[in-house]
């Protein structure tokens, strides 16, 4: 029996070693698929887009009143500091200081002349100056001595020891020496004045700017002959360059007499430069000039700028509407956003806004604009954060982080 059992234990399956082997690999294979799976979050945690930090502002409404149009007229821009600078005296430039486009100042340099000869008159004037001081005060100690011989010999003549001969003798050198002590002082003051003039006209060769502005054209060049007057021989230059100054620009309309009557001192003018057609100026009438051409049949208005601003420039054509300064019209709401928030893509104005922490990029239309602000006549509302000068990296719905100006 026991060899019987013996043959049948070893027909039995040992199933204990297969369990340990299967158990080990499960644990392995588990290991390895967490493993992967903490591989794919970690990618997908560093593939995911970071927030791009951003400055946002808010989209805000604001409220104007328009007025009636009661006159549309033309003109151009003008300054009413400009001036050709010349130089007072006729001379060869041998500097030029200036370039166009350049910003001077009152008294700035703006050219030299040719000043050798002017210089060497101003030495000898002050040679003769000097010898002039010179003379004068030799003649001052020998009118000191000639003072003293006279008192010596009044006191000789009143003891009766010197004659009345000697005394006037004395009397008469006296009175001489202070006649030429006279005649030289004038002298001096005479070769004072010589030296003023000379120093006045070596400073005529130095030209200067008489005001604040900027140059706009450059008319000489160093070698050049320049004079105050036209010599008419086509070599002789009348001016150094033209300044203007960017501080009293206008415009300038002429208006047809027969609606003059449509325009008063201080009215309100609405302007539009040529050059920017969507850009409207508020500005003001100065004045009326109280004389009409009779050739045009025109009066000449005055119409100052509320606010200057760089890009309005001298000569440029300009429309005005003159409006009506009894009443004002309907009251319009506008949309308005900085400027920086506004770029072009593939020829259209867009903005990049955020919605739930992400940028969404937006259309608009524009209307006016200023220096800082544009108005948004659609596709944004009042209240909406837009992001100013949106980074080349932010792509349409990319997270963002924002801070407000």
């Amino acid at each position: 029996m026991s060899t019987q059992k013996h043959h049948l234990d070893q027909l039995r399956i040992d199933r204990s070693t297969g369990e340990h082997r299967s158990s080990g690999a499960l644990l392995v294979w588990g290991g390895g698929i967490v493993l992967v799976i903490a591989a794919v979050v970690v990618a997908i945690f560093l593939a995911r887009p970071r927030a791009v930090a951003v400055t946002t502002a808010v989209a805000r409404e604001s409220v104007s009143g328009e007025r009636s149009t009661v006159l549309n007229a033309s003109g151009y821009v003008t300054a009413r500091r400009e001036a050709t600078v010349s130089s007072k005296v006729t001379g060869k430039v041998v500097e030029i200081l200036i370039e166009e486009g350049m910003a001077v100042k009152e008294g700035q340099i703006l050219a030299r002349l040719d000043s050798a000869n002017v210089t060497a008159n101003f030495r000898l004037a002050e040679a003769q100056l000097a010898a002039s001081k010179a003379v004068l005060s030799e003649s001052r100690i020998r009118s000191a001595e000639a003072q003293l011989n006279w008192n010596r010999i009044a006191a000789l003549v009143k003891d009766r020891i010197a004659s009345q001969a000697d005394f006037d003798q004395a009397d008469a050198e006296l009175k001489a020496l202070e006649a030429r002590l006279e005649r030289e002082t004038i002298e001096v003051s005479v070769a004072e004045r010589q030296v003023a003039l000379w120093q006045q006209q070596l400073d005529d060769n130095v030209i200067m700017a008489p005001f604040a502005g900027v140059v706009v054209s450059k008319n000489a060049q160093p070698g050049e002959m320049i004079s105050p007057i036209s010599a008419g021989g086509g070599f002789t230059r009348t001016g150094i360059c033209t300044i203007v100054d960017m501080e009293s620009l206008e415009i300038e309309v002429d208006v047809s007499e027969s609606y003059i009557n449509r325009v008063t001192a201080g009215q309100s003018v609405v302007a539009v430069l040529d050059a920017y057609p969507d850009w409207r100026i508020p500005s003001r009438v100065i004045a009326i000039i109280p004389t009409a051409d009779r050739q045009k049949a025109t009066v000449k208005v005055r119409v100052g700028f509320e606010a200057l601003d760089s890009r309005i420039l001298p000569q440029m054509g300009v429309k005005v509407s003159f409006q009506d300064s009894a009443a004002a019209g309907s009251v319009r709401r506008k949309v308005v956003i900085p400027t920086a928030a506004v770029r072009q893509v593939d020829g259209r104005d867009v903005v990049m806004t955020v919605k739930d922490r992400r940028a969404e990029r937006r259309a608009v239309t524009l209307g006016d604009s200023s220096v800082d602000e544009v108005e948004v006549l659609a596709g944004l509302s009042a209240g909406e954060a837009v992001i100013l000068r949106p980074p080349a990296e932010l792509k349409d719905g990319g997270p963002v982080k924002e801070t407000e100006r």
